[in-house]
């Protein structure tokens, strides 16, 4: 898998729970950590459904709904596009966003293919009294290798704790779409010509039904 796909399989995954949790450790969790354990009973229920995992258009919708809750895709689609969302208009702002929302859904869709045995730990957060931001660590550990340090830009928007970022091994989800898209813009001409031909491969691949990802 692609470092910027793998990226998004681990963001996705522990943001949606699919990475096993006991409810004594969920217990002892703050909010900002609770807020990306919080779907994992929801998932682990459709994990178990062969045929929910083959069928795209289905996992597609799941993941929207269980991953909007949780997070700042305003946010998340403001710092991806940096300088060059400050001159879009509104309507290319809304688009770009949904068109992004939906190439993370797709690029997620490929980690019920691909999970394996994989457990998450969560890392002492050491948290200020009315803290509205805060980096959630963690570490991903499957059998074999060793940990992959996941932590998460968290922000507290309208009283919900939405995350914002990832970062694996030191690595931006946020920095390493900017660079994509930043390019793409001065290759194209356009952010219009960007958002045109993402929409494009996003509806090619929900057509189709393929759970490929295409940055």
């Amino acid at each position: 898998m692609k470092a910027k796909q793998y990226t998004v399989f681990i963001f996705f995954t522990v943001m949606l729970g699919l990475m096993p949790m006991t409810k004594s450790m969920a217990a002892e969790l703050l909010p900002p950590q609770q807020a990306i354990e919080e779907a994992s009973t929801k998932l682990q229920a459709k994990l178990q459904d062969e045929s929910f995992i083959q069928d795209f258009v289905q996992v597609a919708g799941f993941v929207n709904e269980a991953i909007l809750p949780h997070t700042d895709f305003d946010r998340i689609s403001a710092l991806v596009l940096g300088q060059i969302w400050k001159t879009a208009t509104n309507e290319e702002r809304q688009r770009f966003k949904q068109e992004f929302q939906t190439l993370l859904v797709r690029t997620y869709s490929r980690a019920f293919v691909e999970f394996r045995d994989w457990s998450v730990r969560f890392l002492p957060l050491d948290m200020e009294p009315g803290a509205t931001k805060v980096i959630v660590k963690t570490e991903v550990l499957q059998p074999g290798i060793q940990p992959v340090a996941v932590n998460y830009r968290m922000v507290l928007s309208k009283g919900q704790w939405k995350a914002y970022d990832i970062m694996i091994e030191g690595v931006s989800l946020v920095t390493n779409y900017r660079t994509t898209f930043s390019n793409e813009v001065k290759t194209k001409g356009s952010l219009n010509a960007v958002i045109d031909g993402l929409a494009k491969r996003n509806a090619e691949a929900l057509a189709s039904g393929k759970t490929a990802t295409h940055s």
